[in-house]
């Protein structure tokens, strides 16, 4: 408390702003006060202010938001401005922080920007082969059990007296001068915290352990001695999660395997905070064998970029995609027991299988989101594949069906197909619509639906082709007299249905990107800005699918004379299986408000069509753009294009092809920048 208030005041150049209340300490005033849970919660605030007494109430730690400590605060003060700030807003229970706040983030960095802005210091992260085989370690509710890690850190003496000296010589190996080491090692048990306190003492390097029930006086002294360097390791358990600022630590041990991606960023973090004198954090991991259920995948994806490499595949290339200033270097033993254990645990079909069923064992209600946020598998991972099935589907399969009518499997193929499209959807207005209009549609039994505007039948177009890639004329074994009937065909089964509503849902919770309206073309038009859609989709946007007939298109660029539009499709990353050397255009961002594309081979600048592109900086008519990074993902799933709005001509040079530099009137998203800039 008193050091936010350090801050605060330093900031305001008020040395007499706010004051603190904690620890039984009672503030002079109360217009600005610095406060813990605890102290507000057993105290007399509530009584002596109002619901609206604070204007602007910042709480720190706001995971914890859902706990009941926090729910008085929160229910009771009705301020203008409530500011949650969280390093880890993946609570461990996956409820959403986010609720509080209207389903909005005003300000997020994360791990990778926030070292590659200098926010936070770097850090040498090392995988150590860690000799304790954990696999049949009791495994229950998604974690091991502590009572059988303790006894084999602690109560079987050889292989811990063995393993404790082990880590002390990778200390040994991996940190330059040990004089130097302010460290925190983090234990498993208040024994296991002890035990490793003692063998270090024993190997000559002062150490002491703490726990949750350490008393103040004694976590005062034990960090002002680490400080110091009179001790070099602190070992604990149930604390220094968060909440401590200790920015001179610069060795982290992770001495237990950590379970929770929350945990684990959270201990990280105890080491990340910025310190001068020192030049990056010292990260050893102990890494062993583990149960198959054990995560390797989600610690790696959050020390890295957003890249689209799996980690399979950074492994493999020495993580080409770290923040500038760090490492990530695995020990040979332990890399190849990551290898294995990430390959054996990619979902397949036979393993998502197995998921199913073990989840629909074990929960009476299905709730698709919560299968694939517990057991790991994204929908494009169940979805995209050759032979397409659905969750539902799996589950039912293996267990007993539970509706009369089957679902069939033309009708599973179709709306797997069409999930595989949804897994890549991230357009909010057109999710809502989705949602909105098959509600509707499954209500009036297929009946045409009414009221609708020119922004809707197209969307409701958009969703037809969704699932189809014919039209409606074009079905040789069934008949459908409008686009409601055939979507209620699909749906009409109960859990064809309850699949479809819960991966919408899904996808619509898990939203980052803010897509609006194009600026230039306005809210008529049913595609969103940095939006993901397939190529059936666009076409029905722009009109060119029509309910009864299906335009084949495989082309790069499209012009609509009715609307005197000029569309590119441009595909970053081309292979040559996809690609024949005469389409193998140049087309790459410059930076982020300047694209350089290339014409088709055949296009000169003579042409009425190279006049017309050169000539735009005269029309202003739009030329849009639709972008994505490859054609197919490693798993040949065709890729979506992402919409960054409309471009006007900046140059050109050279004929058939004519290389173009166009100005984008939005900058190009930093997702897509990454791979944009010479791809």
């Amino acid at each position: 408390m008193r050091q936010s208030l350090s801050c605060f005041r330093a900031i305001l150049r008020d040395l007499n702003f706010g004051d603190v209340m904690v620890a039984g300490r009672v503030p002079d005033q109360i217009d600005q006060v610095f406060v813990s849970i605890q102290s507000l919660n057993s105290k007399d605030l509530f009584a002596r202010t109002a619901p609206d007494f604070y204007d602007f109430i910042i709480v720190d730690e706001f995971h914890h938001a859902a706990a009941p400590s926090y729910q008085q605060l929160l229910s009771y003060y009705r301020p203008k401005i409530l500011l949650g700030l969280t390093a880890t807003p993946e609570r461990m229970d996956g409820k959403n922080v986010t609720d509080y706040f209207g389903g909005r983030i005003a300000a997020e960095i994360r791990l990778y920007e926030a070292i590659e802005r200098k926010l936070l210091s770097p850090f040498h992260y090392f995988g150590v082969t860690d000799p304790v085989d954990l696999r049949d370690v009791k495994w229950r509710f998604g974690k091991y059990d502590e009572a059988e890690l303790e006894k084999l850190y602690v109560l079987q003496e050889k292989t811990a007296r063995d393993r404790a000296r082990y880590i002390y010589e990778a200390v040994e190996r991996y940190c330059t001068d040990l004089g130097d080491v302010i460290g925190i090692g983090f234990c498993v048990s208040k024994r296991h915290a002890q035990f490793m306190a003692e063998q270090f003492n024993a190997f000559g390097v002062p150490s002491e352990y703490l726990t949750a029930d350490s008393p103040d006086d004694v976590r005062d002294n034990v960090k002002r001695r680490l400080v110091n360097k009179e001790i070099h390791f602190v070992f604990v358990v149930d604390i220094y999660n968060e909440g401590v600022d200790i920015p001179e630590v610069n060795t982290v041990l992770f001495l237990r395997p950590t379970e929770s991606l929350t945990v684990f960023l959270q201990q990280l973090g105890r080491g990340l905070r910025l310190c001068e004198g020192k030049e990056a954090l010292t990260v050893l991991d102990f890494v062993g064998h583990q149960h198959r259920e054990y995560n390797f995948e989600q610690r790696f994806q959050a020390l890295l970029s957003r890249t689209r490499r799996s980690v399979l595949k950074e492994i493999e290339n020495g993580f080409p995609s770290v923040p500038k200033g760090c490492s990530i270097i695995l020990e040979k033993q332990a890399q190849e027991i990551i290898l294995a254990h990430i390959r054996a645990s990619v979902n397949h079909l036979n393993n998502i299988r197995r998921k199913v069923v073990d989840y629909f064992t074990h929960h009476q209600e299905w709730k698709l989101g919560e299968f694939f946020e517990d057991y790991h598998v994204k929908p494009i991972e169940v979805y995209g594949r050759s032979a397409p099935t659905t969750v539902y589907g799996l589950g039912l399969k293996e267990n007993a069906v539970r509706y009369d009518v089957p679902l069939g499997e033309t009708r599973e193929k179709l709306l797997a197909k069409g999930l595989e499209r949804l897994s890549f959807c991230n357009s909010a207005r057109f999710i809502q619509f989705a949602l909105r209009s098959l509600a509707s549609i499954r209500a009036r039994r297929g009946q045409a639906l009414t009221g609708l505007n020119s922004v809707d039948s197209s969307m409701l177009l958009m969703l037809y082709y969704t699932f189809w890639d014919v039209g409606l004329s074009d079905w040789k074994d069934r008949s459908f007299r409008t686009v409601e009937e055939a979507l209620y065909w699909l749906i009409e089964h109960p859990y064809a249905y309850s699949e479809l509503v819960d991966v919408l849902q899904y996808q619509y919770e898990k939203i980052d990107i803010v897509g609006r309206p194009i600026p230039g073309l306005g809210e008529e038009f049913p595609i969103d800005l940095y939006c993901n859609y397939t190529i059936d989709q666009i076409l029905a946007a722009l009109g060119l699918h029509k309910p009864w007939k299906h335009k084949h298109f495989q082309e790069g660029v499209l012009y609509l004379e009715e609307r005197n539009m000029d569309v590119f499709f441009v595909t970053l990353v081309k292979s040559e299986k996809d690609y024949s050397p005469t389409t193998m255009y140049q087309d790459y961002a410059v930076n982020e408000r300047v694209f350089h594309w290339q014409s088709q081979s055949r296009t000169t600048v003579n042409s009425p069509t190279g006049q017309r592109y050169i000539n735009q900086k005269y029309t202003k008519h739009p030329v849009l753009f639709f972008v994505r990074e490859k054609k197919k993902n490693e798993n040949g799933v065709t890729l979506p294009y992402t919409c960054v709005g409309l471009a006007d001509y900046k140059s050109h040079s050279g004929s058939a092809p004519i290389s173009i530099e166009w100005t984008m009137r939005e900058p190009l998203p930093a997702f897509m920048l990454d791979v944009a800039v010479r791809s």
